[in-house]
């Protein structure tokens, strides 16, 4: 079935109007059944005058090809900043009433933070590269691979198994995105792709491993002119050292960086595992005024599980501690990458092997193989 087919029965169905009621003096009832089943390619005058009576304008010469197939190569070459600023183009919504309507509408979907797959019954309309689309965003990876085995969709995959702490098949997933890219001839990817080896290596505290590819993924952005990834690589180095034990040095990072709200809070562990109590409430307390201008609940809490510590000697007694505590570590369970629940695992376990719950971290172990893994590849079981 073709999309505008489709999009005429969606929108009909959303009025609640009967096919007799919309096809009045355009054509038969039959044959608009016809259309709405896919059974039938309508000419693009009855297209016009259906659409027009929906309220639609429709445009059918497919004039948008080149901007959409523009977007297309933005999207999977990694181009994401200048594939976000065209799909968020006041001119967009003009492609979403187009033969190429469906594609403007995947797109405009990837572009945007948290996108979700579009609902399934518009997926008899796809072909192979835009459900290919569909099943990366659906968390389907292996199908989308088998749909259109390019570095994009590697890259996709690769990334969605890193989120999600699985990290020995989201190394496997990238190194063929970089072998696919390579054929490609799309650097981008071939950066990103290093970038997250790096930080499942990062996740799984393999310094050496994790250092050779950001430096690689370092020099790429460097040539590419993206710097803003430069900042990404250099917080999660220091952020591992923090993992291991390794606070002075984490410390030089995080004393020169800029005072963002993740910045300070890691600042603030430095300063309390070198014994510096009031640098590090002190670093706390911007963090709380940069939260006041943009709050945030989850982030609230992660500095205030900080700063009780501080506070309290005793704070594994205090109940506040422990309720905090259990519920920000569900909140990152349940909204934030594995990446912070294994960052917190040290004092969740701490917490919980206090507490007696021994039952609950063992079962807390079980659930997170990638901190298990973590302390396999640093000897520390």
């Amino acid at each position: 079935m073709k999309y505008p087919q489709f999009l005429i029965r969606h929108e009909r169905l959303k009025r609640n109007w009967s096919q007799e009621g919309l096809c009045n003096g355009i054509c038969t009832v039959s044959y608009l059944s016809k259309i709405e089943q896919g059974k039938a390619d309508p000419s693009d005058e009855i297209l016009s005058l259906l659409f027009d009576r929906l309220g639609i304008e429709w445009e059918s010469t497919g004039i948008y090809g080149e901007l959409i197939e523009n977007a297309w190569e933005l999207l999977l070459s990694g181009h994401s900043e200048r594939f976000q600023k065209l799909c968020s183009s006041p001119i967009w919504n003009k492609y979403l009433n187009s033969v190429y309507g469906l594609d403007a509408l995947l797109l405009k979907t990837v572009s945007q933070d948290g996108a979700e797959a579009l609902p399934e019954a518009v997926e008899v309309c796809m072909d192979h590269r835009q459900l290919s689309v569909q099943r990366a965003l659906q968390g389907r990876y292996e199908e989308a691979i088998m749909l259109n085995p390019c570095s994009f969709i590697y890259l996709a995959a690769g990334s969605g198994r890193y989120w999600k702490g699985e990290n020995t098949r989201a190394i496997e997933l990238l190194q063929l995105a970089i072998q696919q890219a390579a054929s490609e001839g799309r650097a981008l990817n071939i950066m990103y792709a290093h970038y997250y080896i790096g930080s499942c290596y990062s996740n799984l505290l393999y310094f050496e491993a994790m250092s050779s590819h950001y430096k690689i993924a370092r020099s790429l952005a460097l040539d590419l002119g993206e710097y803003s990834i430069l900042n990404s690589i250099d917080y999660n180095i220091a952020s591992t050292r923090i993992e291991l034990d390794e606070y002075t040095e984490a410390l030089r990072y995080f004393e020169s960086s800029e005072e963002f709200v993740m910045n300070l809070h890691k600042l603030a562990i430095c300063y309390e595992k070198t014994g510096q109590k009031e640098k590090a409430l002190d670093a706390l307390g911007k963090a709380f005024s940069l939260l006041q201008e943009s709050p945030s609940k989850p982030w609230e809490k992660i500095c205030r599980l900080v700063e009780l510590r501080l506070i309290d000697d005793d704070y594994l007694n205090n109940s506040e501690y422990g309720k905090t505590l259990e519920q920000c570590f569900k909140e990152m369970r349940d909204t934030m990458p594995v990446g912070f629940c294994i960052f917190h695992m040290p004092w969740m376990l701490e917490y919980l092997e206090h507490k007696r719950k021994y039952k609950q971290a063992y079962e807390l172990l079980l659930a997170f193989p990638a901190y298990r893994a973590q302390k396999a590849f640093n000897c520390k079981i």
